[in-house]
């Protein structure tokens, strides 16, 4: 159906998009009040007008190229676009709906369509090239060398080198590619909507708290049903899979969260067969012998082999430490009434929680009380203030797209204003799953005024009840930290241009920030910052601290080759060197199956079921930026580790871990210079020297000398 049937076109005179610039909000946030379905359509089109007028002008400038006329007003072109993306792309993650995915749908091949026609503008691209041709007579500093570089590379990566009869061909692929990877996403988040299970008999409960019977309850009571109501939400699963007795009811969730989109109305086996393909055509369409090849040029890895490298260095050094812990997880089950011979995956979780209670008597429901979400909100935002001076204010005048998001002014150390800071922290239908950060307007400086940028961290994260308010387990915790880490990365830079700012940094860069945040959660010092019992007030006792210390490097091998089977996963199928091609005898899904199953099973240290497989429903290389890079969660685990080794080290000396001095070395070498330099320079820099496994593997409990 036709949007133009669905959603009325609203006229210049009513659409708050095409006064962005007159905008009576605080510190120019979005109008969201005023913001409908409607308005999205027409603004995009008259945004993506003014964008190739904006090009065209340069283009058709009569003086010769120069950096300003020509790499500045590059950067600077499409204005609006940004503005107008900056509020839909966000809201499609964070507040979607049928409307705005059938918009998303219909904009998909026209924004393809525009970033091509870019792109592949032969004029454009020859007063870049005239600029670049002489960029070491310029004298540019760091950060506009690179943006130089930058630019042309994006150009010459994007096929600005191609023959005309290559560049029709890549702009076909590149708008096939977009739409498949879109259609792939919105399976994955219908499918997961699209599944529940109602229990109406409270025996089956048996094994969860009451926190979590009240969360069934309530997900039951809100689609007008009673009883509790299982969902796939991760709110949802991990408790279920942890603490139900019940065990056909655990297999069956298990089934149907890895079982999504295989087959039936969702599937995305096809989808994915014709994405690597896709992505493999582009790559040979630059000379480049697999997709990775190509992905990985501007990364700090580089080359496939590289990351292979890493992914069977770690594989060797905890594949043996994670078969232990497997086996150790089974005798236990098997010693407690487990009848069947092996641990199946709706097992592992019930009784390695059981184990881990057994050996170190904590759980996360021993920890739950004392994380409350504002006293956590007091300790994240606290961390902030100790390390690098910044505070955090509620303003309720900055609109907001939910009303369970909550809006911040954020100030530096001299009160100066920083940034605006959204934070939305519960699940809802029109939600993707996971947690991650965004910006909705970047931060750049443009004549002299600093436009400063507006972040949002988005989770989904436990919701408080009629009884309790949200009280967070642990790794909620440190999710938190995690998003947030990412956010100081937006909020605290300071560069010129807005492509370099925050997190604008290779993949397997930008994980740096918001894991090396992580690590604070172990601390001592920082946890009684906040980490209060709700009720009494009471700190963190330090009998639980010691348990949960000694816990940290539970199942910590067995999490590791988890994430190695994702990265063996992404890297398998990136790495073909010719289109996959479904056995005839087998047929895509099984074919796409076992391939995948394949790629994983040198790290699997539990059953294969068969049924379910990870890809059908892996957004992060399918739909999201992760392909070919999925390996940057381990490559940044590594730098974070590294890094935070010199706040352990200043600890020692300072007496304290939110040591001012490291903070500052790490502020101003990482999270203030966005990607105005090279990942490793900037590292090295903050560092004193590159990085080593070594505090990585010390962290886990993995004997250093394991490495090969």
């Amino acid at each position: 159906m036709a949007l133009a049937t669905t959603v009325l076109a609203a006229t210049a005179a009513t659409n708050p998009f095409f006064e962005y610039k007159n905008w009576k909000t605080p510190h120019g946030t979005y109008p969201f009040n005023e913001i409908h379905a409607e308005h999205y359509m027409p603004a995009f089109e008259e945004a993506m007008k003014r964008g190739l007028q904006e090009i065209d002008d340069i283009v058709n400038n009569p003086a010769a190229p120069t950096f300003a006329n020509t790499i500045e007003a590059y950067e600077a072109s499409g204005e609006m676009l940004g503005i107008v993306a900056g509020c839909f792309y966000n809201l499609t993650s964070a507040e979607t709906n049928d409307t705005l995915q059938q918009i998303e749908m219909e904009l998909s091949p026209k924004m393809s369509e525009y970033s091509a026609t870019i792109r592949l503008n032969e004029g454009l691209f020859k007063r870049i090239k005239a600029v670049y041709d002489q960029r070491d007579k310029l004298k540019l500093n760091k950060a506009q060398y690179k943006l130089l570089e930058d630019i042309y590379d994006s150009f010459a990566n994007n096929g600005a080198n191609l023959s005309p009869e290559d560049k029709e061909v890549y702009r076909e692929l590149s708008a096939k590619l977009s739409k498949l990877t879109l259609q792939y996403g919105q399976n994955v988040l219908k499918a997961t909507n699209a599944w529940t299970m109602l229990l109406t008999d409270e025996s089956l409960l048996a094994g969860l708290n009451d926190d979590t019977k009240a969360m069934l309850r309530e997900n039951a009571e809100k689609k007008g049903l009673d009883g509790w109501l299982l969902n796939l939400k991760p709110t949802t699963t991990r408790p279920v899979m942890q603490d139900l007795d019940n065990r056909d009811i655990r297999r069956e969730l298990y089934m149907a969260n890895a079982g999504r989109c295989i087959g039936g109305e969702f599937d995305n086996t096809a989808l994915i067969v014709e994405i690597v393909n896709t992505r493999l055509a582009i790559a040979k369409l630059f000379g480049k012998k697999n997709y990775a090849v190509k992905a990985l040029d501007k990364r700090m890895a580089e080359t496939p082999e590289n990351v292979y490298k890493l992914l069977d260095q770690l594989r060797d050094a905890y594949m043996p430490a994670a078969l232990e812990e497997v086996k150790e997880v089974e005798d236990y089950a098997h010693a407690h009434g487990f009848y069947a011979a092996h641990l199946q995956p709706w097992d592992f979780s019930y009784y390695s929680k059981k184990l881990k209670k057994e050996k170190y008597d904590i759980s996360d429901d021993d920890l739950r009380p004392y994380f409350e979400l504002e006293n956590v909100k007091k300790g994240v935002f606290g961390l902030a203030e100790r390390l690098y001076g910044i505070k955090f204010k509620e303003n309720k005048k900055i609109q907001v797209y939910h009303p369970e998001v909550t809006a911040y002014e954020v100030f530096d150390e001299k009160g100066k204003f920083l940034a605006v800071y959204y934070a939305d922290f519960h699940p809802r239908d029109g939600k993707r799953g996971g947690a991650w950060m965004n910006d909705f307007q970047p931060q750049y400086i443009k004549g002299k005024k600093d436009h400063r940028p507006h972040i949002v961290n988005v989770m989904n994260f436990t919701r408080p009840t009629a009884e309790k308010p949200a009280l967070f387990t642990y790794d909620e915790v440190r999710t938190f930290l995690h998003e947030f880490g990412h956010g100081l990365h937006g909020m605290l830079t300071r560069c010129q241009y807005g492509s370099q700012s925050g997190t604008n940094v290779p993949r397997d860069f930008v994980e740096l920030p918001s894991q090396f945040n992580e690590n604070f959660i172990d601390e001592k010092e920082f946890l009684d910052t906040f980490a209060k019992h709700y009720k009494t007030g009471a700190t963190l006792p330090q009998d639980l601290l010691d348990k949960m210390h000694a816990s940290q490097t539970y199942l910590a091998a067995y999490s590791c080759v988890r994430q190695l089977s994702f990265g063996y996963l992404d890297m398998s199928w990136h790495t073909l060197e010719q289109p996959f091609a479904a056995n005839e005898s087998l047929g895509t899904t099984e074919s796409v199956i076992r391939f995948s199953d394949k790629a994983m099973e040198q790290v699997q240290v539990l059953p294969n079921v068969p049924g379910t497989q990870m890809a059908t429903a892996f957004t992060h290389i399918f739909s999201g930026g992760y392909a070919a890079g999925y390996y940057s969660y381990k490559w940044s685990e590594l730098l974070d580790a590294d890094a935070f080794s010199v706040f352990k080290e200043a600890q020692k000396k300072s007496g304290t871990i939110f040591d001012k001095k490291a903070a500052k070395r790490f502020r101003e070498n990482i999270l203030e210079k966005g990607g105005t330099e090279k990942a490793m320079d900037l590292y090295k820099r903050f560092r004193g020297g590159e990085p080593t496994i070594n505090a990585l593997l010390e962290r886990d409990g993995i004997k250093v000398q394991e490495i090969k």
